[in-house]
Parts: structure tokens; sequence; C-alpha cells
């Protein structure tokens, strides 16, 4: 965990996003207890999936929860702020990291 004093500038909605999928409040249908990605996930068979949604909803905190309780590598972008030469560099990054397993 951050030290109180470098924990304290980083952004409250940071601070407050889940730690654990268990702590994802909402789409219980689909995280909740027996629920088909929370069963997925348990059971170390993910699959892919698209997440779709307005800002704000989770999309991207799900999306993390689930690479890092998986021990998958998590990239993000954002369509607003990345371009072409972003989303080739993440692309090439997934290749090498195919290639080496």
């Amino acid at each position: 965990m951050k030290e109180p004093r470098e924990r304290s500038r980083v952004p409250l909605a940071d601070r407050m996003r889940p730690g654990k999928v268990e702590e994802m409040v909402g789409q219980q249908h689909l995280v909740g207890p027996g629920a088909p990605l929370l069963r997925a996930l348990r059971s170390g068979r993910l699959f892919s999936m698209i997440l779709w949604g307005p800002p704000g909803t989770g999309k991207t905190t799900l999306a993390r929860l689930l690479a890092q309780e998986s021990g998958a590598p998590f990239r993000s972008l954002s369509a607003v702020t990345s371009g072409l030469k972003d989303v080739r560099g993440v692309i090439e990054e997934a290749r090498a990291l195919f290639e080496a397993e």
C-alpha cells in the first residue's frame, strides 16, 4: 500500500476503485456469486470479451480486475486520447508476449 502522503496525491476515484472482483458494485448477473464471469475467472478459463457502455460505468475497472486476478497482462487505451501509434504499440507488445510463451 502507498504511504499516506503519496496516497493523498492519487485521485479519489482511483482510491475508491475496488481491489477485487467481489468488491464490484453492480452487474451482479455477471460478477456476483455463481455468475458467468466470476466462474470463468475462478476456473482459469477467461475468454475474449468486449465491454461496452457509457463512461464511468466500470468497464476498465472490471477489465483491470479480471486481468489482475488471472495474472494476465493489461493495457488500457482510450479511444479519445490514443492514436494509431498507441494501438500499434500495444499490439506489438502483445505479439511479443505471445511469441515468448
